[in-house]
């Protein structure tokens, strides 16, 4: 019995220390800023599932880059506003600045900052 609690109170503490690690890890990444010495892209954004017809669970993020679209891994498609109003990414197709990456068939980003432009229905 003895074992039992220490091996509960151990699964409690390393729940509390990455509770209180993961703002530290997140602090790291900042996509507000783009790095000067990497280019930036300017892409379509939107629902992967929605909006470019990709195979997925749920809405996500995803950004189209010379016509191959792609699901972004690095920002989440809600912190940019409700994705189901009228401009939002399950709805419409906005412009966005980015920098990053595709790796194993994801956009893995270092930069995302959504335009401020109308955004444009889709008729599909």
């Amino acid at each position: 019995m003895h074992i039992i609690q220490i091996l509960f109170r151990m699964k409690y503490l390393l729940v509390i220390l990455l509770l209180h690690a993961t703002p530290l890890l997140v602090q790291g990444q900042n996509f507000s800023n783009p790095d000067s010495t990497k280019k930036t892209l300017t892409v379509e954004a939107s629902c992967g599932q929605c909006q470019f017809g990709l195979k997925g669970e749920g809405c996500r993020l995803a950004v189209r880059i010379d016509g191959k679209a792609y699901f972004v891994k690095g920002t989440d498609i809600d912190a940019h506003g409700d994705a189901h109003a009228k401009d939002g990414f399950c709805e419409a197709i906005r412009s966005a600045e980015v920098q990053g990456e595709v790796i194993n068939d994801e956009f893995v980003l270092t930069y995302f900052k959504l335009l401020d432009q109308a955004a444009k229905k889709t008729d599909e």
